[in-house]
């Protein structure tokens, strides 16, 4: 193979093994500047936008991490044999030089930002590295860390844009949808791999698909009821209580998940499936524009 297809090829491998696609996950920084009501607040934006960039790199390098750590199981599934680790196409060594190089960046650029931002950045790297060599075997708390990675997410958003008016009924609600999301990951996983779940991830096992339901049926009535509850109750938001107008949005969203969970058996890829699903596309997307109207564009009189 001529030198520059063997160096294209490699850059290829190693992009798809940091999974620019599930930098989508990242927008959870956003949440502090768009609720806490800072969006034209330029150096705000700008400082949101360094959390999300080192967010992406630190995130890539916690995927290219797992990778490595599940390099011999993912041979045993279906689709994950394909990716670059365990296909053979990236080498190993490869692999941690990389990782080490995002770590370096993305932390570093985190703590020239703001040391909180850092120690943030920090945090979500060391519960994502318990995760990858110890919680993932733990019933229950692996997707509760899962769901935790996203608070901090979130939190790296108000420390990045020192937020005045952030309600916490949205770290409330960041957890269940985090957890309504984990968890159907996981029913997907059994459901796919069947007989050979267990072989592939060792901690389904000890998941069953009545287990998951209930448990996915409980984290979907507390979400909404508690974002019905931020809607009308935080003291953040327009006294007008026309928040209260999203909640139809994130119902359908919801609903339609669950759709696609039970009865198109999908849900394996969140962050791919929102983009490959219209209707859950666009509950998103007017849910994003009916934020933005009751908190930027609507008078509060009314």
């Amino acid at each position: 193979m001529p030198e520059k297809q063997r160096s294209d090829s490699f850059f290829r491998a190693l992009l798809k093994t940091m999974r620019p696609r599930q930098w989508s996950k990242n927008v959870f920084v956003f949440a502090a500047l768009v609720f806490d009501g800072k969006l034209t607040n330029i150096p705000a934006l700008i400082h949101t936008l360094e959390a999300f960039l080192w967010f992406c790199l630190i995130s890539s390098a916690v995927y290219v991490i797992n990778d490595l750590a599940d390099m011999e199981k993912d041979r045993a599934h279906p689709t994950k044999r394909f990716r670059p680790l365990a296909s053979g196409q990236l080498s190993p060594r490869v692999a941690i030089i990389a990782a080490a190089a995002l770590v370096i960046a993305g932390a570093g650029g985190a703590f020239l930002t703001s040391s909180a931002l850092g120690w943030v950045i920090l945090g979500y790297l060391l519960l994502n590295l318990a995760y990858s060599f110890s919680l993932k075997n733990i019933v229950i708390i692996d997707v509760m860390t899962i769901a935790a990675g996203f608070v901090l997410r979130v939190v790296a958003g108000v420390v990045a844009v020192h937020v005045e008016r952030f309600s916490p009924w949205l770290y409330v609600c960041t957890s269940l949808l985090a957890l309504f999301i984990g968890l159907g990951k996981r029913r997907h996983e059994i459901t796919l791999l069947a007989e050979n779940a267990g072989l592939h991830r060792s901690i389904l096992d000890h998941y069953t698909i009545a287990f998951l339901d209930q448990l996915i049926g409980l984290v979907t009535s507390t979400t909404v009821i508690a974002y019905a509850l931020y809607t009308f109750s935080a003291p953040n938001l327009p006294p007008n209580h026309l928040m209260m107008v999203t909640v139809p949005f994130v119902l359908y969203g919801l609903f339609r998940y669950l759709y696609l969970i039970h009865v198109r058996g999908l849900g394996g890829a969140p962050d791919e499936l929102l983009f490959r699903d219209l209707p859950l596309l666009l509950s998103v997307v007017l849910w994003g524009i009916a934020i933005i109207i009751v908190l930027y564009l609507t008078p509060a009189q009314l």
